[in-house]
């Protein structure tokens, strides 16, 4: 069995450390570009959302039944007793 030696513990911190380092940068980098693609692509969901819904609303509107018109008896006469 291999025991650890002093060397190999300091390259793999050291392959930590660069890993961590180019991760950073890497992760600036590519984090912006890619919040941009998820904020353009919640946005063009909303949208359509918004679309579909007032699409909903006037098929809505055009379906409802137009109020039926009363209709005219004649006129109302209000009778007086004479005495």
């Amino acid at each position: 069995m291999e025991t650890a030696s002093m060397p190999g513990f300091l390259k793999t911190i050291l392959y930590i450390i660069a890993f961590y380092y180019i991760f950073k940068f890497l992760a600036k980098l590519f984090l912006p570009v890619l919040a941009k693609k998820v904020v353009e692509k919640a946005s063009q969901q909303f949208e359509q959302q918004q679309q579909h819904y007032q699409q909903q609303q006037q098929a809505q509107q055009q379906t409802q039944e137009k109020p039926k018109e009363k209709k005219v008896v004649g006129e109302y006469v209000d009778f007086e007793e004479i005495e």
